[in-house]
């Protein structure tokens, strides 16, 4: 789907004699802007079919374009580790994400479970080029020496070096970690200990960044990596109560109130139907729940979590507005290239139900199970109280894909792309050809005149980044990034996917999954419906041969038989591993 406004905008001599020419005058050179949600589904945002109020994110859409084939990694630090380098996460450091990794694959070339010194990082070539680089918010690509922010490019940040925090105070979200890391320039921080909450921080402290050197006529990379949507789901109160009522009919009526809405706005085809028992999981906690066999109670719990979940969105949105905003008071929103996305699909896990770590959820924090609340759930959200959102909602989250985080199912894969540069970009425009994570980093090398890195980088040997720029995609020049001849290789966590035009070959090993290699029209079936893998058997193994050479060029190691990622968290916290 190739969509245009007729109200096209015309593309400014200015900025397009700025597009990959190799060098300019930094007055010409644009911004960047970098915002990254974590573990929001494909369907959270108003422009992609959600009730959440996403004004700000909505209006990004309206005057950029929206990528709605476009897939990442399913899970952080993997699709953070090929954002920010543009290589594979099986050669940059993060072949499994750390929290999660297999024995098997401790100690392993790839799997050293941070960002390694085979890659080089965008913000160091742009910051090599003249650039001010600034990052606030989550990194989750190491807290050692050498692989903070700091070391990899980044002028000036803040951030929280783990997978997650509590965001009203300096403490771990889950078990796994000792202690939370955050570190400013370079240097261990402590937060405020008044008036702190993530999403609100991290926005005021980038505003301050991007005045600090305002005046010397250099450009900027901003990079904001929100804590929101990770667990756990917490906001000011008011972003929650605003949603009462909202979520009482529970998760099919989510799932089939969104889905009407993706189909009104063209998102997906008239005729898409939703997986709506989800069994190819054996696994019980990532299961369908059934909303009508909870009592009143439950389904009052379970309805608070989901408004939590949208009243935490939903500051995030205003905290982007505030960025956005600031941009315009300052005079240069029209040369800044925002970026939106999402680094995963949604997260069903719940870590406090599982036995190894209910003693310590009920130490560290006062309201986490149903019972804890007396039946008032008020509170869900605020300072001392943990809450996540389970399987249910965030089925509806991903739609219409299927399943979450981890699996490599569209669910877990395909996740929001925004992208707005005034005059390149054609307001309202649209694209729903495969694009990768991995393309990111050469189209936004592209337009500020930097050069693709070679072998060679600073007198060291690097991975050379294979992203494809999708810039004649942004200037509406063609409707396809990556065609038959660029497939894609995927792993992780026992997930596999190559992904070719519009065909994925599919493989997600038990409790996710049959283990057997599946074959999906995505662009007509994204919700993966109707395996047709019996009707092409010569591009099945075609697809599969691909991923075997695949798989030997990234030196990955498959997870061992009986693998599950969420029970991996809980043997690799015994052994101190996550740290």
């Amino acid at each position: 789907m190739f969509q245009r406004r007729l109200f096209y905008s015309t593309l400014s001599a200015l900025t397009l004699s700025c597009v990959g020419s190799g060098a300019h005058a930094d007055t010409t050179r644009p911004n960047i802007l970098m915002i990254i949600a974590d573990d929001m589904g494909f369907s959270d945002v108003g422009a992609f079919g959600s009730e959440v109020e996403t004004p700000a994110i909505d209006q990004l859409a309206a005057d950029g374009m929206l990528f709605t084939n476009f897939h990442v990694g399913a899970s952080c630090s993997p699709t953070r580790t090929m954002l920010i380098s543009g290589v594979d996460n099986h050669l940059a450091g993060l072949g499994n994400m750390a929290e999660i990794q297999a024995d098997n694959q401790f100690g392993k070339p790839g799997y050293e479970g941070h960002l390694n010194d085979t890659v080089v990082t965008m913000p160091r070539l742009l910051q090599d080029a003249g650039y001010h680089t600034y990052m606030t918010g989550k990194w989750h690509l190491g807290s050692k020496p050498g692989s903070i922010p700091h070391d990899r490019g980044f002028e000036k940040s803040f951030i929280l070096a783990e997978s997650g925090a509590d965001n009203w105070v300096e403490q771990p979200y889950a078990p796994f970690y000792e202690r939370v890391h955050y570190f400013e320039d370079g240097e261990l921080a402590s937060l405020p200990k008044e008036d702190y909450f993530s999403s609100n921080f991290y926005t005021d402290r980038m505003i301050e960044y991007i005045d600090s050197n305002l005046d010397d006529g250099k450009p900027f990379l901003a990079w904001v990596g929100y804590q929101a949507m990770h667990y756990p789901h917490q906001a000011p109160k008011e972003f929650i109560d605003k949603y009462d009522g909202v979520y009482d009919q529970g998760f099919e009526a989510l799932r089939a109130s969104r889905l009407a809405r993706q189909k009104e706005l063209g998102l997906v085809s008239p005729d898409i139907e939703l997986d709506l028992e989800m069994l190819k999981t054996s696994y019980e906690p990532w299961q369908m729940p059934d909303w009508e066999a909870l009592t009143d109670e439950e389904q009052a719990f379970r309805a608070r979590q989901m408004q939590t979940y949208a009243g935490m969105l939903d500051n995030m949105d205003v905290n982007i507005s505030k960025l956005l905003a600031h941009l315009e008071d300052r005079g240069i929103a029209d040369n800044t290239i925002v970026v939106f996305l999402s680094d995963n699909g949604p997260d069903p896990n719940q870590l406090p139900l599982s036995d190894a770590y209910r003693e310590w959820y009920q130490t560290n924090y006062d309201k986490v199970y149903i019972e804890d609340f007396d039946g008032d759930y008020s509170s869900m959200g605020q300072k001392g109280v943990y809450a996540d959102y389970g399987p249910g909602w965030a089925a509806a989250s991903a739609i219409p894909g299927s399943y979450f985080k981890t699996f490599s199912t569209e669910g877990g894969l395909r996740v929001p792309l925004i992208v707005r540069f005034p005059g390149v970009v054609e307001p309202g425009s649209r694209i729903n050809s495969f694009s990768y994570v991995r393309d990111i980093m050469p189209t936004l090398l592209e337009l500020a005149g930097v050069d693709m890195p070679g072998p060679v980088y600073d007198g060291r040997d690097i991975n050379v980044p294979d992203g494809i720029s999708m810039l004649p995609v942004l200037k509406s020049e063609t409707d396809t990034v990556r065609g038959d001849d660029n497939p894609v290789g995927y792993e992780l966590a026992g997930s596999s996917a190559v992904f070719q035009g519009r065909y994925k070959l599919m493989q997600n090993l038990e409790p996710k999954g049959t283990g057997d290699w599946e074959l999906y029209d995505i662009e007509a079936d994204p919700s993966e419906l109707t395996n047709i893998a019996d009707q092409m058997p010569d591009l099945v193994e075609e697809l599969i041969a691909f991923y075997a050479s695949y798989s030997e060029r990234v030196n990955l190691v498959p997870v061992p038989e009986g693998y599950n990622p969420l029970e991996q968290t809980v043997i690799n916290a015994k052994r101190g591993s996550t740290h």
